[in-house]
Order: structure tokens, then C-alpha cells, then sequence
């Protein structure tokens, strides 16, 4: 064999697992529109992200508003699957969805298991507090002696908030209902989470109030995932999800549910 005929071999060779992916991809989108559905996975507690509001019963965030411009720009019928961020692996690998769209922060623990679109919304971390507790009324004043910070154990908050305050006790709970217990009941001053929940806490609790820091603290972009080694299929939801932001159409949602703050235009 010429080296002429070995490089164009080892080439090929090279290319064989994107031809596999890209038909693997083409299968997806093939059945997509052979079904006529596309399915989406939703976790319906993720207040303006998918959530089920308890009054209605209607879902509603930017990531249902989303989804339903998805399944249109598909032409297809459009599915929500109700699932959860401890069922995000599991779902995408055993074929339960074809896209998650619930603000899934793009993390390297995760990208073995998932392919992630471009970003859509980018939040640091807050911090939620109380309107009457004098001793901590602003972000600056959260590290020092004293104050005691919750934050949810195995989230990606825990390292970097016990890393970031030097003065204040950080309290490590297991459960982000626990966080507000604490908070509420006066054990704790303040709890750390996301943007879209500290948005949550202050628009359907009385006692709530979002501190945010000067510059971010740890941003996390959030993306859609689909299943591990499908390209094709990503490609198209990039497509889709440039188009959303060209046409203004993502601001518009991310405005309506209250998250113009974090939303990603470029």
C-alpha cells in the first residue's frame, strides 16, 4: 500500500465516527417527523423554566414557550415529558425524550452523557434573605462574622461558596426546601441558589429578598442537552436556537418570564 493510500485510509478511519453520528442524528430527525412528535423532557418545578403552575395547572416558563416554537419551526406535534435533573442521564440515554428543555447548566460531569446546544441563559450565584433580618441587607454584607450561609450539598454551589466566604459559617444542607427552612425560621441568614429561583422566592413568598454580588459569582451557562453523540440533531437545535435569537423571539420569552437579566443573545 502507497502512503498515499494509507493517509487517505487513516482519514477515513477518522471520519467514521462523525458519519456514524451524523446517521444516527439523521435517524432521530427522520422519526421525529415520521411521528409527527417531538418530545420534550420538562422538570415542572423550575419556576419561569418549565413550571407547572399550581393554580392553573399550566405549564409555563421560557423553556415551555421555547418548546412550543421548537415543535412549530418542526412542524410536528409537541410532547412534554416530565422529568427531573436527577433523571436527565437516564432520560436522554434510554430514549425517553429528544431534548431536555429545562435550563441545564453545562457542566464536564455531565458532557460524557449529553451533547449541549449553544447557551440560552447564563446565571451566577444569588443569594435569598429575609425582609426584616437587619444584619444582612445586601450581597456585601453576607461575608462576615457571624452570618450563617446555607447552601444544597452535591450542587456545584457547595465548593465555590464554602471557597468565597471566609468570615461566615457555611451551613450544608441536603435539599433545596431545607435551604428556605433555615432561612425562615431564623436558623440561617441567607441561602444560595440560582437566579431562577431566587426569582421564584420573591415573587410567590412575602419574605423573600434577592441579593445579587457586583460581578457574578461561578456563572453557569444553561443549554439544551440531547442524547451523547448525536450532531446532527444538535445542529438543528443550534439552528433553531440562532434563529430564536436573531428574530428577538428568546428575549421576548426571557422578558416575559422575567429573565431578561441572564438571557444569552450572542
Amino acid at each position: 500500500m502507497t502512503n498515499y493510500l494509507k493517509t487517505m485510509l487513516c482519514v477515513a478511519l477518522s471520519l467514521l465516527p462523525l458519519l456514524m453520528n451524523s446517521a444516527i442524528a439523521s435517524e432521530r430527525a427522520e422519526k421525529i417527523k415520521r411521528t409527527g412528535e417531538v418530545r420534550v423532557c420538562i422538570w415542572p418545578d423550575y419556576f419561569t423554566i418549565s413550571y407547572r403552575n399550581p393554580r392553573t395547572q399550566q405549564l409555563e416558563g421560557i423553556d415551555i414557550d421555547m418548546a412550543h416554537e421548537l415543535a412549530s419551526s418542526l412542524g410536528v406535534k409537541l410532547t412534554f415529558i416530565e422529568s427531573s435533573f436527577s433523571h436527565l442521564v437516564s432520560n436522554l440515554e434510554n430514549d425517553a425524550c429528544d431534548i431536555a428543555m429545562h435550563g441545564v447548566g453545562v457542566r464536564d460531569s455531565r458532557k460524557p452523557h449529553m451533547e449541549f446546544s449553544k447557551p440560552y441563559l447564563a446565571s451566577g450565584i444569588y443569594a435569598v434573605g429575609t425582609k426584616d433580618n437587619t444584619v444582612v441587607t445586601r450581597w456585601e454584607e453576607i461575608d462576615r462574622e457571624g452570618v450563617i450561609a446555607v447552601v444544597q450539598k452535591g450542587t456545584y454551589m457547595e465548593p465555590v461558596v464554602k471557597r468565597t466566604f471566609k468570615r461566615a459559617d457555611v451551613s450544608v444542607v441536603d435539599s433545596f426546601k431545607a435551604r428556605e427552612q433555615e432561612v425562615l425560621s431564623g436558623r440561617a441568614d441567607v441561602f444560595m441558589t440560582d437566579y431562577p429561583y431566587g426569582k421564584r422566592m420573591t415573587a410567590l413568598t412575602e419574605w423573600a429578598v434577592l441579593f445579587a454580588p457586583k460581578s457574578p459569582l461561578a456563572k453557569t451557562y444553561y443549554a439544551y442537552a440531547v442524547p451523547k453523540g448525536e450532531m446532527g440533531w444538535l445542529g438543528e437545535v443550534d439552528d433553531f436556537l440562532l434563529t430564536m435569537k436573531k428574530t428577538g423571539k428568546l428575549y421576548q420569552f426571557a422578558e416575559k418570564n422575567g429573565l431578561s437579566e441572564i438571557v444569552v443573545t450572542e
